[in-house]
């Protein structure tokens, strides 16, 4: 596993022998690993900056600090490694994960095992409508079998340059999935009820017991829903939403960390953000894009 000094810097490892059928949108991307990839200029439509399918030999590596996209990731065979919250979690086959702009994207193989999956990386941001919302699952349940499909059925046509219109097609496909798989409303109504009174009262004393009150279940009911859907635990979501509400705050005004920590829920400066860091991968202080009065 990376050591968390490791996870602050730029990492990118592949190992000879891996497989990657890739897309991207422009030449503009020139990363050593993409480059002689097919364009296809067709993914802007969705501010899509490359998709794929691959097998990766281990040893396998990505971090990349405060993307400045939401990044989709389908488990198809295989287990893998993804950090979210600033924790590690496993991806299986028949999972997927959302992983939101703004924060540290990082996953890996397991030692001495090929790891399959499919992706989508997008170049949206926090402030224009973000394909992982707030409220997105991260981690829930997913066909990616069909979802590769789908992809490779992008990549065929749009190789093939004989008919745009299926490439289109195809595209809307690959899209929709995604954009399914990211829809909060699609989200049990108990649940959604508590995370729209959460969401407009961050800074309460909110625990388990008022969360599980207000979404009219027990505490064990509300853990198992919130997990199934979310992939977070209640607590974990609290958390991510006021570290989310925070990222915000600290991109769109000039407000001290001190603020930002009452505002969201922390009397403790210093508890804020260390756990800023954990979730986001950077403390508030140094938070690329933050707004200095």
């Amino acid at each position: 596993m990376p050591s968390k000094k490791k996870t602050m810097l730029k990492t990118d490892i592949r190992t000879v022998g891996s497989e990657q059928t890739i897309l991207r949108s422009s030449i503009k991307d020139r990363s050593d690993w993409i480059i002689g990839s097919p364009i296809c200029s067709s993914l802007e439509r969705h501010k899509i900056l490359h998709l794929g399918a691959a097998r990766m030999q281990p040893p396998f590596e990505i971090v990349r600090s405060k993307l400045g996209g939401s990044y989709f990731l389908a488990g198809l065979a295989g287990d893998g490694r993804v950090l979210v919250d600033g924790r590690w979690k496993t991806c299986h086959p028949g999972q997927a994960f959302l992983l939101s702009p703004g924060t540290m994207h990082a996953f890996h193989s397991m030692p001495g095992k090929a790891w399959s999956f499919c992706w989508v990386r997008f170049q949206d941001d926090t402030l224009s409508s973000p394909v992982a919302e707030a409220n997105s699952p991260v981690l829930a349940s997913f066909d990616g079998e069909t979802f590769r499909h789908a992809i490779l059925g992008l990549h065929e046509e749009a190789t093939g340059g004989a008919r745009p219109e299926m490439e289109m097609l195809w595209l809307e496909l690959v899209y929709r999935y995604v954009d399914d798989f990211a829809k909060p409303q699609l989200l049990d109504s108990r649940l959604l009820r508590l995370l729209a009174k959460v969401e407009a009262s961050l800074g309460d004393a909110w625990n388990n017991e008022k969360m599980a009150r207000v979404a009219c279940l027990s505490e064990r009911q509300l853990e198992r829903l919130c997990f199934r859907q979310l992939g977070r635990t209640p607590r974990q979501h609290l958390i991510w939403l006021r570290m989310h509400r925070a990222a915000a705050l600290l991109s769109s005004s000039d407000q001290k960390i001190e603020t930002i920590a009452l505002e969201v829920g922390y009397s403790n400066p210093f508890v804020f953000s260390s756990t800023f860091k954990r979730c986001m991968g950077w403390y508030p202080s140094r938070y690329p894009g933050r707004v200095v009065g």
